[in-house]
């Protein structure tokens, strides 16, 4: 076509892209803030929460039956049913769940915490309990500088690793935010915590055992660096019921330093999706779920709450858990994931080592 037939032809202006002027930048905000409004309703968050649904319930039947991690079944299951997320009508009910779901998670999990059980532990362990966090989350980001990760990834490994496994990745993540860190990078952390928890609690026992330690040291260890609160109880009792009941203890201390971790990384990294202007005193805010995490801490501290009620938030609290890592791993791409490589494992392999050299440093030196 020449100019001349070019400047003869009627511009249809309604055919024309808007992102190349200011009113298609409006009109195009417009919509996306109409989309996120409409993407509330039941209706269209129900395809992706029914897919999310279906994994799930999948996990716990094959953990049931097989004595697999419930976590580590629900990543597998959702990555191998990523390929619904190519159909858009789920991603609200996905993105819904791993959000939502997580929050709520994690706030049920304090119903599992008492500050008298903290208190129980002693001074010099709960002492020696922050060093072993405190170099594990250093471990972790040496080990993603190390590799070429960014920092996001090292908070994230090193964080997961040095508190409770999935449940800490998860509440992380969700201040870090996927700008900053890909659901890729996110769902490969999450498969090397779960295995190497579920690895430590096959090999943390019978070490404790051949290296010497008595109930109360093999417990600190235990309790100390599994990940995983399950396993890390699960291996403790796998010693002794003794070692089993203080790795309890250990353990649930972990648990209870969840909320003061997450907020100081919120502080440190600023909250996901904030501006870079964004002023400092903006970050001292928590985000709502840690606050309410720790509201039900010191209301299961002061209230006695049943054992049956106790035992049902548990379950309550998994399930929420199971669906958000579900979820998040079903909007993870596979291709992203195994472009990654090794390096991307040195995070999480450097933090459980860590985690393990310096909590039986602890166990031989001071119990």
């Amino acid at each position: 076509m020449t100019l001349k037939s070019r400047a003869a032809s009627p511009i249809d202006w309604d055919t024309l892209p808007y992102g190349g002027d200011l009113f298609g930048e409006m009109y195009l905000a417009e919509q996306e803030i109409k989309a996120v409004t409409a993407g509330t309703s039941g209706r269209n968050l129900l395809p992706g929460l029914v897919a999310c649904g279906v994994g799930s319930a999948a996990a716990a039947w094959l953990a049931e039956h097989y004595q697999f991690p419930i976590i580590l079944l629900g990543l597998l299951v959702g990555l191998s049913l990523n390929f619904v997320a190519r159909e858009p009508s789920t991603h609200r009910g996905l993105d819904f769940a791993s959000r939502t779901f997580l929050r709520w998670g994690i706030v049920l999990l304090g119903l599992q915490v008492t500050f008298g059980q903290i208190a129980s532990l002693g001074l010099s362990p709960f002492l020696a309990l922050t060093v072993v966090m405190g170099a594990t989350f250093a471990a972790g980001l040496a080990g993603a500088r190390a590799a070429g990760q960014s920092r996001y990834a090292g908070i994230l490994a090193g964080g997961a690793t040095a508190i409770c496994g999935a449940s800490a990745a998860l509440a992380l993540y969700g201040v870090i935010g996927k700008e900053r860190l890909g659901q890729a990078q996110f769902a490969l952390t999450l498969v090397g915590v779960s295995l190497a928890s579920a690895l430590a609690m096959s090999l943390y026992p019978p070490l404790a055992g051949l290296l010497g330690l008595d109930d109360r040291q093999a417990g600190f260890l235990i309790g100390a660096s599994i990940h995983d609160v399950a396993q890390a109880i699960g291996g403790g009792y796998a010693f002794s019921d003794s070692a089993g009941g203080y790795a309890t203890v250990v353990k649930l201390s972990r648990v209870a330093l969840l909320a003061p971790v997450v907020l100081l990384v919120s502080m440190w990294i600023g909250a996901a999706g904030a501006g870079n202007g964004r002023p400092w005193f903006h970050r001292l805010a928590p985000p709502w779920f840690i606050v309410a995490f720790l509201a039900v801490v010191t209301l299961n501290s002061l209230v006695t709450v049943p054992a049956d009620f106790s035992s049902s938030t548990l379950a309550a609290s998994k399930g929420l858990l199971l669906l958000a890592v579900t979820a998040t791993a079903m909007r993870s791409r596979m291709d992203l994931l195994m472009q990654m490589g090794w390096r991307s494992t040195v995070p999480v392999l450097a933090a459980t080592a860590v985690s393990f050299i310096v909590a039986l440093g602890f166990a031989i030196a001071l119990l």
